[in-house]
């Protein structure tokens, strides 16, 4: 079974912003990398994509059907959404930072949270497609969770697994 994880192209977001779970558009031009992605996967590939919309309008464009799942979705920033990083009350920044894996953001999540929910995901749709290849579109944090799954990575460790925008990793499960 093959399995392809993208991570969106760019957003509109400028650098240093905390977006997660917020629907931000993408960055223009997308199509050329659209296209690249789109040539890197069989035609007969069942898409599943986050609901949010940098994801879906990827999706989208790779198939004429694809699956949403929630579970897909990135990390869920709370009060943290949409403010500039170093903009972060420090009192709330430096406990996530020291502990990012179990410390949830202020009505957020945390690392750990994300991980059962994609692990969730992943579990039900290895054993539903064992023999056909599947794609997902996804965020940063969501592939670095798989990888860490599929490589017994601590997930203290999930940033050692760089994951650049418009990026394509093929599995071989």
């Amino acid at each position: 079974m093959e399995v392809y994880l993208v991570r969106h192209t760019e957003t509109v977001c400028e650098k240093g912003i905390c977006y997660g779970q917020t629907d931000v558009g993408l960055k223009a031009p997308f199509l050329e990398q659209f296209e690249s992605i789109k040539k890197q996967i069989p035609a007969d590939t069942i898409i599943y994509s986050s609901p949010l919309s940098r994801c879906v309008q990827l999706a989208n464009y790779l198939a004429p059907s694809i699956i949403t799942d929630s579970r897909l979705m990135e990390m869920h920033f709370g009060d943290w959404e949409m403010k500039k990083w170093d903009a972060i009350p420090q009192d709330e920044f430096a406990p996530w930072m020291n502990d990012f894996v179990n410390v949830a953001v202020p009505n957020g999540e945390s690392f750990v949270g994300l991980h059962h929910r994609v692990t969730d995901f992943w579990s039900e749709i290895i054993t539903q497609n064992n023999s056909k290849s599947i794609a997902i579109v996804s965020h940063a944090g969501v592939v670095r969770s798989i990888l860490c799954t599929i490589s017994n990575l601590p997930l203290k460790d999930a940033f050692t697994n760089k994951v650049d925008f418009g990026e394509l990793i093929k599995l071989k499960l």
